[in-house]
Protein backbone atom coordinates (compact mmCIF):
# COMPACT_ATOMS: atom_id res chain seq x y z
CA UNK A 1 0.00 0.00 0.00
CA UNK A 2 1.07 3.33 -0.50
CA UNK A 3 2.74 5.76 2.06
CA UNK A 4 -0.19 8.18 2.93
CA UNK A 5 1.11 11.12 5.10
CA UNK A 6 -0.45 12.86 7.90
CA UNK A 7 0.16 16.37 5.71
CA UNK A 8 -2.05 14.99 3.10
CA UNK A 9 -4.92 13.84 5.43
CA UNK A 10 -4.79 17.23 7.07
CA UNK A 11 -5.44 18.56 3.10
CA UNK A 12 -8.37 16.60 2.24
CA UNK A 13 -10.08 16.86 5.47
CA UNK A 14 -10.53 20.63 4.54
CA UNK A 15 -11.46 20.16 1.47
CA UNK A 16 -15.48 19.62 2.30
CA UNK A 17 -15.73 23.35 3.63
CA UNK A 18 -14.67 24.85 -0.08
CA UNK A 19 -16.48 24.64 -3.31
CA UNK A 20 -13.31 25.52 -5.26
CA UNK A 21 -10.02 24.15 -5.34
CA UNK A 22 -8.19 27.09 -5.56
CA UNK A 23 -10.49 28.75 -2.28
CA UNK A 24 -9.50 25.60 -0.32
CA UNK A 25 -5.58 26.33 -1.48
CA UNK A 26 -5.76 29.64 -0.44
CA UNK A 27 -6.91 28.87 2.76
CA UNK A 28 -4.23 26.16 3.48
CA UNK A 29 -1.83 28.51 2.21
CA UNK A 30 -0.55 25.72 -0.60
CA UNK A 31 -0.09 26.20 -4.21
CA UNK A 32 -3.00 24.98 -6.28
CA UNK A 33 -1.10 22.28 -8.00
CA UNK A 34 0.59 21.04 -4.80
CA UNK A 35 -3.27 20.58 -3.31
CA UNK A 36 -4.12 18.62 -6.80
CA UNK A 37 -1.30 16.39 -6.64
CA UNK A 38 -2.05 15.62 -2.99
CA UNK A 39 -5.59 14.44 -4.17
CA UNK A 40 -4.45 12.69 -7.11
CA UNK A 41 -1.34 10.69 -4.79
CA UNK A 42 -4.71 9.92 -2.10
CA UNK A 43 -6.32 8.41 -4.65
CA UNK A 44 -4.18 6.45 -6.20
CA UNK A 45 -3.51 4.68 -2.49
CA UNK A 46 -7.24 4.50 -2.06
CA UNK A 47 -7.84 3.20 -5.43
CA UNK A 48 -10.90 5.40 -5.46
CA UNK A 49 -12.29 8.68 -7.21
CA UNK A 50 -12.31 10.71 -4.03
CA UNK A 51 -13.43 14.14 -5.85
CA UNK A 52 -14.69 15.29 -8.73
CA UNK A 53 -12.15 18.55 -10.09
CA UNK A 54 -13.98 20.71 -13.19
CA UNK A 55 -13.01 22.39 -15.83
CA UNK A 56 -14.45 25.66 -14.04
CA UNK A 57 -12.63 24.98 -10.73
CA UNK A 58 -15.66 23.84 -8.76
CA UNK A 59 -14.73 20.90 -6.73
CA UNK A 60 -17.47 18.44 -5.18
CA UNK A 61 -16.52 15.05 -3.29
CA UNK A 62 -17.54 11.77 -4.11
CA UNK A 63 -19.35 9.59 -1.20
CA UNK A 64 -16.38 7.75 -0.73
CA UNK A 65 -14.76 11.30 -0.92
CA UNK A 66 -17.04 12.28 1.83
CA UNK A 67 -16.38 9.06 4.03
CA UNK A 68 -12.77 9.92 4.08
CA UNK A 69 -12.73 13.24 4.76
CA UNK A 70 -14.45 12.26 7.63
CA UNK A 71 -12.02 9.69 9.17
CA UNK A 72 -9.32 12.01 8.65
CA UNK A 73 -10.75 14.50 10.83
CA UNK A 74 -11.07 11.89 12.97
CA UNK A 75 -7.34 10.70 12.58
CA UNK A 76 -6.26 14.20 12.64
CA UNK A 77 -7.91 15.23 15.46
CA UNK A 78 -6.81 11.59 17.60
CA UNK A 79 -3.14 12.19 16.54
CA UNK A 80 -3.64 15.58 18.40
CA UNK A 81 -4.80 14.33 21.69
CA UNK A 82 -1.70 12.21 21.40
CA UNK A 83 0.31 15.21 21.33
CA UNK A 84 -1.35 17.20 23.72
CA UNK A 85 -1.37 14.05 26.48
CA UNK A 86 2.38 13.13 25.74
CA UNK A 87 3.31 15.51 28.68
CA UNK A 88 3.35 15.37 32.20
CA UNK A 89 -0.85 14.76 32.39
CA UNK A 90 -0.72 17.68 35.37
CA UNK A 91 -2.61 20.39 33.51
CA UNK A 92 -4.95 19.76 30.43
CA UNK A 93 -3.77 22.03 27.40
CA UNK A 94 -5.11 22.54 24.17
CA UNK A 95 -8.51 24.12 22.45
CA UNK A 96 -11.94 23.27 23.26
CA UNK A 97 -14.23 24.02 20.54
CA UNK A 98 -17.69 24.99 22.02
CA UNK A 99 -20.96 25.82 20.55
CA UNK A 100 -24.11 27.66 21.98
CA UNK A 101 -27.59 28.05 20.77
CA UNK A 102 -28.24 31.34 20.10
CA UNK A 103 -30.89 32.06 22.28
CA UNK A 104 -29.46 31.85 25.38
CA UNK A 105 -25.64 32.12 24.72
CA UNK A 106 -25.57 35.25 26.61
CA UNK A 107 -27.24 34.07 29.45
CA UNK A 108 -24.40 30.84 29.66
CA UNK A 109 -21.55 31.90 27.36
CA UNK A 110 -20.19 34.60 29.56
CA UNK A 111 -19.89 32.85 33.07
CA UNK A 112 -17.90 29.49 31.31
CA UNK A 113 -15.16 32.11 29.37
CA UNK A 114 -14.68 34.00 32.89
CA UNK A 115 -14.52 31.22 35.26
CA UNK A 116 -13.25 28.32 33.58
CA UNK A 117 -9.80 29.79 32.20
CA UNK A 118 -9.31 30.62 35.99
CA UNK A 119 -9.38 26.72 36.33
CA UNK A 120 -7.83 25.45 33.57
CA UNK A 121 -5.53 27.99 32.03
CA UNK A 122 -4.04 25.88 29.70
CA UNK A 123 -7.35 25.24 27.42
CA UNK A 124 -8.19 27.44 24.71
CA UNK A 125 -12.08 27.92 24.44
CA UNK A 126 -13.49 28.67 20.79
CA UNK A 127 -17.47 29.78 20.76
CA UNK A 128 -19.51 29.41 17.97
CA UNK A 129 -23.19 30.49 18.76
CA UNK A 130 -25.35 29.04 15.52
CA UNK A 131 -29.08 27.62 14.90
CA UNK A 132 -29.57 24.01 16.22
CA UNK A 133 -29.14 22.98 12.37
CA UNK A 134 -26.09 25.02 12.23
CA UNK A 135 -24.45 23.27 15.67
CA UNK A 136 -25.76 19.69 14.39
CA UNK A 137 -23.75 20.18 11.24
CA UNK A 138 -20.55 21.29 12.91
CA UNK A 139 -20.42 18.87 14.95
CA UNK A 140 -21.25 16.01 12.13
CA UNK A 141 -18.21 17.54 10.50
CA UNK A 142 -16.07 17.50 13.07
CA UNK A 143 -15.66 21.21 13.74
CA UNK A 144 -17.27 21.68 17.20
CA UNK A 145 -16.44 19.59 19.97
CA UNK A 146 -19.52 19.51 21.37
CA UNK A 147 -22.43 21.99 21.50
CA UNK A 148 -25.13 23.66 24.12
CA UNK A 149 -28.71 23.16 23.40
CA UNK A 150 -32.14 22.79 24.24
CA UNK A 151 -33.06 19.03 24.85
CA UNK A 152 -36.09 19.09 22.52
CA UNK A 153 -36.62 17.80 18.93
CA UNK A 154 -33.26 16.13 18.72
CA UNK A 155 -32.38 13.43 16.05
CA UNK A 156 -30.67 10.52 16.87
CA UNK A 157 -27.07 9.70 16.88
CA UNK A 158 -26.05 12.38 19.56
CA UNK A 159 -24.77 11.44 22.95
CA UNK A 160 -25.82 13.93 25.79
CA UNK A 161 -25.51 15.49 29.48
CA UNK A 162 -27.66 17.31 31.21
CA UNK A 163 -26.30 21.22 32.13
CA UNK A 164 -29.65 23.05 33.77
CA UNK A 165 -33.37 22.11 33.98
CA UNK A 166 -35.43 24.58 31.86
CA UNK A 167 -39.32 25.19 30.98
CA UNK A 168 -41.32 27.61 28.79
CA UNK A 169 -41.93 30.97 30.97
CA UNK A 170 -44.03 33.67 29.79
CA UNK A 171 -42.72 37.09 29.65
CA UNK A 172 -44.94 40.24 30.30
CA UNK A 173 -45.47 44.01 30.29
CA UNK A 174 -45.73 44.92 34.26
CA UNK A 175 -48.91 46.68 33.27
CA UNK A 176 -50.37 43.69 31.43
CA UNK A 177 -53.61 41.89 34.11
CA UNK A 178 -51.62 38.40 34.55
CA UNK A 179 -48.66 40.27 36.01
CA UNK A 180 -49.41 40.50 39.34
CA UNK A 181 -50.22 37.18 39.19
CA UNK A 182 -47.63 34.21 40.98
CA UNK A 183 -48.15 31.93 37.51
CA UNK A 184 -49.88 31.82 34.60
CA UNK A 185 -51.86 29.29 32.99
CA UNK A 186 -51.66 28.83 29.20
CA UNK A 187 -55.11 29.02 29.14
CA UNK A 188 -55.32 32.63 30.17
CA UNK A 189 -53.11 33.35 26.85
CA UNK A 190 -54.84 31.99 24.06
CA UNK A 191 -56.92 35.68 23.10
CA UNK A 192 -53.47 37.84 24.11
CA UNK A 193 -51.80 39.02 21.47
CA UNK A 194 -48.34 36.88 21.29
CA UNK A 195 -45.16 37.69 19.69
CA UNK A 196 -43.48 34.20 18.77
CA UNK A 197 -39.90 33.63 18.81
CA UNK A 198 -39.48 32.45 15.41
CA UNK A 199 -36.76 29.52 15.64
CA UNK A 200 -36.17 25.79 16.34
CA UNK A 201 -37.06 24.73 18.46
CA UNK A 202 -38.69 27.55 19.84
CA UNK A 203 -41.70 27.90 17.47
CA UNK A 204 -42.61 24.02 17.88
CA UNK A 205 -42.79 24.32 21.69
CA UNK A 206 -45.02 27.48 21.64
CA UNK A 207 -47.24 25.83 18.93
CA UNK A 208 -46.88 22.03 20.62
CA UNK A 209 -48.27 23.68 24.22
CA UNK A 210 -51.36 25.20 22.69
CA UNK A 211 -51.85 22.26 20.37
CA UNK A 212 -51.89 19.69 23.52
CA UNK A 213 -54.59 21.67 25.46
CA UNK A 214 -56.70 22.48 22.19
CA UNK A 215 -55.50 25.77 21.95
CA UNK A 216 -54.55 28.07 19.72
CA UNK A 217 -52.31 31.41 20.01
CA UNK A 218 -53.11 34.41 18.66
CA UNK A 219 -49.77 35.94 16.84
CA UNK A 220 -49.82 38.91 15.98
CA UNK A 221 -46.12 38.79 15.41
CA UNK A 222 -43.01 36.47 14.46
CA UNK A 223 -39.29 37.54 14.92
CA UNK A 224 -35.92 35.50 15.01
CA UNK A 225 -34.27 37.33 18.31
CA UNK A 226 -34.70 36.75 21.79
CA UNK A 227 -33.69 40.50 22.46
CA UNK A 228 -36.63 41.30 20.22
CA UNK A 229 -39.29 39.39 21.60
CA UNK A 230 -37.99 41.27 24.75
CA UNK A 231 -38.14 44.55 23.42
CA UNK A 232 -41.88 44.27 22.23
CA UNK A 233 -42.92 42.60 25.51
CA UNK A 234 -41.23 46.07 27.20
CA UNK A 235 -43.27 48.16 24.95
CA UNK A 236 -46.64 45.84 25.74
CA UNK A 237 -47.33 45.07 21.89
CA UNK A 238 -48.12 41.49 23.41
CA UNK A 239 -46.25 38.70 25.93
CA UNK A 240 -43.77 36.44 24.49
CA UNK A 241 -43.07 32.50 25.38
CA UNK A 242 -39.65 31.91 26.17
CA UNK A 243 -37.31 28.95 27.65
CA UNK A 244 -36.28 30.01 30.83
CA UNK A 245 -32.00 30.70 31.00
CA UNK A 246 -29.93 31.61 33.95
CA UNK A 247 -28.71 35.37 34.34
CA UNK A 248 -31.02 37.14 33.13
CA UNK A 249 -32.87 40.31 34.28
CA UNK A 250 -36.37 41.11 33.96
CA UNK A 251 -35.77 44.20 31.20
CA UNK A 252 -35.54 44.10 27.28
CA UNK A 253 -32.56 45.73 25.88
CA UNK A 254 -34.43 49.02 25.74
CA UNK A 255 -34.06 49.32 29.64
CA UNK A 256 -38.24 48.43 30.25
CA UNK A 257 -39.11 45.93 32.54
CA UNK A 258 -40.40 42.84 31.81
CA UNK A 259 -42.45 40.91 34.12
CA UNK A 260 -41.36 36.89 33.93
CA UNK A 261 -43.72 34.34 35.63
CA UNK A 262 -43.91 30.32 35.46
CA UNK A 263 -47.13 27.98 33.69
CA UNK A 264 -48.82 26.23 35.61
CA UNK A 265 -49.61 23.33 34.74
CA UNK A 266 -45.41 23.51 33.61
CA UNK A 267 -44.74 23.20 29.69
CA UNK A 268 -41.88 21.83 27.93
CA UNK A 269 -40.17 20.62 30.34
CA UNK A 270 -36.36 20.19 29.72
CA UNK A 271 -33.06 20.30 29.97
CA UNK A 272 -30.08 22.26 28.09
CA UNK A 273 -27.71 19.48 27.49
CA UNK A 274 -23.90 19.15 25.76
CA UNK A 275 -24.13 17.30 22.86
CA UNK A 276 -21.74 15.61 20.77
CA UNK A 277 -21.72 12.71 17.95
CA UNK A 278 -22.50 9.29 19.41
CA UNK A 279 -19.37 7.65 17.38
CA UNK A 280 -16.77 10.23 19.42
CA UNK A 281 -14.77 10.50 22.75
CA UNK A 282 -15.06 13.72 23.73
CA UNK A 283 -11.83 15.19 24.89
CA UNK A 284 -10.88 15.59 28.37
CA UNK A 285 -10.71 19.12 27.53
CA UNK A 286 -14.23 19.37 26.37
CA UNK A 287 -15.14 16.93 29.36
CA UNK A 288 -14.29 19.43 31.91
CA UNK A 289 -15.79 21.81 30.39
CA UNK A 290 -18.78 20.53 30.52
CA UNK A 291 -18.36 19.54 34.19
CA UNK A 292 -17.21 22.91 34.84
CA UNK A 293 -20.94 24.00 33.38
CA UNK A 294 -22.88 21.61 34.88
CA UNK A 295 -20.82 23.13 37.98
CA UNK A 296 -21.78 26.67 37.69
CA UNK A 297 -25.35 25.97 36.07
CA UNK A 298 -26.33 22.83 37.39
CA UNK A 299 -28.43 24.52 39.96
CA UNK A 300 -30.38 26.59 38.26
CA UNK A 301 -34.42 25.75 37.49
CA UNK A 302 -37.23 23.82 38.62
CA UNK A 303 -35.82 20.28 39.51
CA UNK A 304 -39.10 19.49 41.23
CA UNK A 305 -40.47 20.12 37.53
CA UNK A 306 -39.02 18.03 35.84
CA UNK A 307 -40.45 14.28 35.12
CA UNK A 308 -38.59 11.53 36.30
CA UNK A 309 -38.36 9.83 33.26
CA UNK A 310 -36.42 12.96 32.28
Amino acid sequence: MADVSLRQLELFAALPDFTTLSAAAAHLHISESALSQAVTSLEKAVGEQLCVRRKARGLTLTPAGQRFAEQARKIIADTQELVLGAGDGTELRGPVKLGCYSSFATNVVPELLEGFPKKHPGVRIEITVGTNEELLSALDSGHLDVALVFDVSLPVGYRRRKIYATELEVHLHPDHPLAASRTVDLAELADEPCILYDATPGTRNVTDAFAARGLEPRIVTKVPQISLVQALVGRGVGYGLLMSRPNILPMSTEGRPVVILPLDPPVTLSHVVGLWPADMSLTPRASALLDFAVEKLGGYGRPDAIPPSQ
